[in-house]
């Protein structure tokens, strides 16, 4: 009799200037939501890794506030590199805010700060059903 194949862990690419926040989102994705994590505070170094990972992204989470950057810039630069990736937007500001100032559509996935573990890992599952569907 053989074996199932192993399920691939879904990657997610975390994006965050704050360090402390930024570990707490990579350990609520591995531990509570079993995902593979990529973690920088950086847009460049996310950039990088979206173009320079060698297996697949599934998701980016970003804030929308980075250091030299939007998350919404980050997030049009990574969809060009990963077409199809699942993107799931952090703020404190509230979704009508963000969609108000055009830095989110009303379609994109906003959690707002501060957020639960189990906020964060819905948003991510929506991302992933949503690219599923496309």
């Amino acid at each position: 009799m053989s074996e199932a194949p192993v399920a691939e862990r879904p990657t997610i690419l975390v994006v965050d200037d704050e360090e402390d926040l930024r570990d707490i989102m990579r350990r609520m994705l591995e531990r509570r939501g079993s995902y593979a994590t990529q973690a920088t505070g950086e847009p460049d170094e996310a950039i990088s890794i979206a173009r320079d990972h060698p297996g697949k992204i599934d998701v980016l989470i970003t804030d929308l506030t980075l250091p030299g950057a939007s998350g919404g810039e980050l997030a049009r630069t990574v969809r060009n590199l990963r077409p199809g990736i699942g993107v799931v937007f952090v703020s404190g500001l509230p979704k009508d805010h963000a969609v108000a100032k055009g830095e989110i559509t009303e379609d994109d996935i906003l959690v707002k700060k501060p957020f639960t573990a189990d906020a964060l890992l819905a948003a991510v599952k929506e991302a992933l059903d949503r690219k599923d569907e496309s």
